[in-house]
């Protein structure tokens, strides 16, 4: 790939971790109800990235990457199923961990309880991935110790990347998620190193849909183009693009409960799902496994992976594989924790 001029403005948010805030008990009802609008949201993730410019995160592959993807965990009390997701992709060396919202029910202690998972996990994987070098910084693995590149603890990115769902929002649980998360609309770039010395370019994409619509924000935003990624000639300058939504674009079957877009939203996603030439999206919320393609984009629709909807052990995660040469495939990936 030559190094054209990109004409880009960058939406890529940091995810970063603080302390916790309190908030009302969780919603006994499981549709879309937000606690903070959609509008003041997204307003609040654009104001997030303006203000952290410096901290945008760039991950980078060495050829064949792959990266898990996870749907309405629901953490309660019981967060086996989530710390097995984690667990699965440090094992695996995934490049990054995506969740497609619900990630816990709003009550303020099953915060406490991920974000001391993530916490743990997040110490595992820099275990596994940097060595200390002196009392506070540390250098990739993958670095050589010639030109070391030296991190904080806190500087150190941990892959997981979620959406926000209905439930993370339901009696203003934004306040909890994004403590933890801070955006619930950003992108994220992959740089992909090729073996000839070239690189590539792939696309993350996280969209706010927890309310079951984009707003006006968020669809202004992108009809501005701030997520398109075109060099000076028009052309993208991405290889694969991917999209991660809570709320669902197609219904499993007609006959079953959804709280899917309006149509007037449908119509706009497909058509910009087509001009992203995305290559394939991933949404959660309706707790049906659902696969199609439509207009050249494939569509994944997860099952729950909540010990208390599938008490069971099965197939609930997805691993995408993305080849050197830009071919992608995917496969599940079976999780073994059983209902306590």
């Amino acid at each position: 790939m030559c190094c054209k001029k990109m004409k880009k403005t960058l939406l890529s948010l940091s995810i970063l971790s603080l302390s916790l805030a309190s908030c009302d008990k969780v919603s006994p009802i499981g549709v879309l109800v937000a606690g903070t609008a959609v509008e003041n949201r997204v307003k609040m993730s654009e104001l997030f990235y303006r203000n952290h410019y410096n901290d945008k995160i760039w991950l980078v592959a060495d050829g064949d990457y792959t990266f898990l993807v996870g749907a309405d965990s629901h953490v309660t009390n019981d967060s086996g199923r989530m710390d097995e997701m984690l667990s699965i992709g440090l094992r695996d060396d995934d490049l990054f961990y995506a969740h497609l919202g619900d990630i816990a029910d709003t009550k303020a202690e099953y915060y406490v309880t991920l974000d001391s998972l993530l916490q743990e996990a997040k110490s595992r994987y820099v275990e596994k991935n940097y060595r200390k070098v002196n009392d506070y910084e540390y250098v990739s693995n993958d670095n050589p110790d010639e030109s070391p590149l030296m991190l904080q603890y806190d500087e150190i990115v941990y892959p997981f990347f979620p959406v926000v769902g209905n439930h993370d929002i339901t009696h203003n649980g934004w306040a909890l998620w994004s403590n933890i998360f801070h955006s619930s609309f950003y992108e994220i770039d992959v740089i992909v190193m090729l073996e000839d010395g070239d690189f590539a370019f792939d696309h993350l994409i996280f969209l706010d849909s927890a309310s079951g619509t984009l707003g006006k924000t968020q669809i202004d935003l992108i009809n501005r183009g701030i997520l398109d990624g075109k060099y000076d000639d028009g052309t993208s300058m991405y290889r694969n693009t991917f999209v991660f939504s809570h709320t669902n674009i197609f219904r499993p079957q007609f006959f079953e409960f959804a709280s899917t877009f309006t149509r007037e939203e449908t119509f706009f996603l497909l058509d910009q799902f087509e001009k992203w030439n995305v290559t394939c999206a991933f949404c959660g919320h309706v707790h049906t496994w659902d696969e199609r393609n439509y207009n050249g984009v494939h569509y994944l629709t997860l099952d729950t992976m909540c010990e208390k909807n599938n008490p069971e052990p099965g197939d609930y995660l997805v691993r995408v594989h993305c080849d050197s040469d830009g071919e992608v495939k995917w496969s599940p990936v079976h999780m073994d924790t059983r209902k306590r």
